[in-house]
């Protein structure tokens, strides 16, 4: 693992304590060797991350969308700043860059772009860690919701394993060194109802 990938919110949140939470994992990969891949914007806790790893001197790779460019919310100070077309090459070039995959606190965005780098897990298309930082309990609801899921036969049992939770960023990474991909066939009931 040489860099983690970040998804987390443009805005700061509600509580003090997800900005605090996003400066201390940069920090942390930062202090671990480790270089940050995220979405290359100073806002809300995309800054927070990037910044916390700046001040470790640690590498941080920002990719953004040229449309965010011009309006001129790009990070001046990364290590290196990818500027792409479209949101859909965005991750596309984050999810090559990234070793392992960490969603923050964050909206639609950072939930679309995690759970779809879950489900190419899922599908065999990687076999990388990707887990959830929980501050302040932010992803309990959802984690009861993928255990609800595998109980309605939606989700298989192994393939919930691979969805990790904590609440520290030094927890979820001792998870990712400990992690090994599930191999499994994604569909629970081929044949339907």
């Amino acid at each position: 693992m040489k860099r983690v990938c970040v998804y987390c919110g443009s805005s700061p949140g509600a509580r003090p304590e997800y900005a605090v939470a996003a400066r201390e994992l940069g920090r942390v990969l930062a202090a671990n060797g480790l270089g940050l891949v995220y979405g290359g914007s100073t806002t809300g806790l995309m800054g927070n991350v990037a910044d916390g790893a700046l001040d470790a001197g640690g590498e941080v790779i920002g990719v953004i969308p040229r449309m965010f460019v011009s309006k001129g919310i790009d990070h001046l100070g990364l290590s290196e700043t990818r500027i792409v077309n479209s949101m859909h090459e965005r991750k596309a070039v984050m999810a090559e860059l990234g070793d392992a995959f960490i969603a923050l606190p964050g909206g639609m965005g950072t939930l679309e772009e995690v759970f779809e780098i879950l489900t190419w897990a899922q599908l065999g298309l990687h076999s990388k860690p990707c887990g959830f930082l929980s501050i302040r309990g932010y992803y309990s609801g959802l984690a009861e919701f993928l255990d609800y899921s595998v109980s309605q036969r939606f989700i298989k049992e192994e393939h919930r394993t691979m969805i990790l939770m904590a609440e520290t960023p030094e927890a979820l990474l001792g998870k990712f060194r400990e992690y090994e991909a599930p191999v499994i066939d994604k569909w629970i009931d081929r044949k339907g109802s």
